[in-house]
């Protein structure tokens, strides 16, 4: 017999735009903190089916879910296909309704079955802590009360290497001997205890002097992609992740860094002015992260260069 859990949330933010958030599952690295990356198998207006990588009990876990989704309704309901003992199937739906005030009522129902009896009650806490974050996170964006699509925002930066793609694939698998090749990188700390699993603690230094350290975790697919979600994200950013994918062509390897970001308005004010506007901070994080990406891009077309 299943479990089923209840959570909801008011938030202050019409009904619409919350329920964007939810629908739009590609930009959950960003705004939840567990969810680590997202990839799309199949996608229509109300239908999707995704594979997922989460942060779960410490560790990394991945499974594939179908959603559909009704905007008129403003209803999203899912179902993970296979999931992970403790937990033999997960199901339930988001629903979005007006509330007084311009506000908006969210609710969230789990419908779940465990494998081991002993495993009920945990499994419970943690759908119930989950949940409550998850929510708290939802509301924490929806009420800045911006559109989603001045918030986050998706960059990217391209080159081409002349060299063979284990070579260039290892440049940035190898994050540890960044503060060998990168100089913009002073401390690396990485450590792979699950086969395709970083955690990555590195501290860089900006054009001032200034350190910055920050942690993420990498989820790394040889010869083909590291995705990245940021857990202590900068200052203006309320999210942050990003992905190296690596491509054979005909003159070379194609090596894309891109990267994801939600913005935190306020934050944002206090590092670019009182008077900076959200298009401002945008360029400004495209500035830094992307100069810092295409620092590593030159460096690893040069190191490949060098054991030609």
């Amino acid at each position: 017999m299943a479990t089923r859990t209840t959570h909801s949330r008011l938030v202050a933010a019409p009904a619409d735009e919350v329920y964007r958030l939810v629908a739009d599952v590609t930009i959950w690295p960003v705004m939840f903190s567990p969810t680590v990356s997202v990839r799309h198998l199949h996608r229509t207006e109300c239908e999707e089916r995704f594979q997922l990588w989460a942060l779960v009990a410490g560790g990394v876990q991945t499974w594939v879910s179908r959603r559909s989704l009704d905007p008129v309704a403003r209803r999203v309901t899912f179902q993970q296909e296979r999931s992970h003992p403790p937990i033999s199937g997960m199901a339930g739906t988001w629903s979005f309704t007006p509330a007084s005030d311009g506000m908006t009522e969210v609710v969230l129902d789990h419908a779940f079955s465990v494998t081991d009896d002993d495993a009920l009650q945990p499994m419970i806490s943690a759908v119930d802590r989950n949940s409550t974050e998850e929510l708290a996170a939802l509301g924490r964006i929806a009420e800045l009360g911006h559109p989603v699509d001045e918030l986050v925002d998706t960059f990217s930066d391209t080159v081409v290497v002349d060299g063979p793609l284990p070579d260039v694939y290892d440049f940035v698998y190898r994050g540890d001997l960044w503060p060998e090749r990168l100089p913009h990188v002073a401390r690396v700390d990485l450590s792979e205890d699950e086969a395709g699993v970083q955690r990555m603690e590195m501290e860089t230094v900006t054009a001032d002097g200034a350190a910055h350290v920050t942690s993420s975790i990498r989820v790394c697919s040889t010869n083909s992609s590291i995705v990245y979600k940021q857990l202590l994200p900068p200052r203006m950013l309320l999210g942050h992740s990003g992905q190296w994918s690596f491509s054979r062509r005909e003159d070379g390897v194609e090596v894309t860094a891109t990267h994801m970001v939600a913005i935190d308005p306020d934050a944002a004010r206090s590092v670019i002015g009182s008077n900076g506007t959200l298009d401002d901070a945008r360029e400004y994080v495209r500035a830094v992260l992307g100069g810092n990406s295409r620092a590593t891009l030159a460096r690893a077309r040069s190191y490949v260069a060098g054991r030609g």
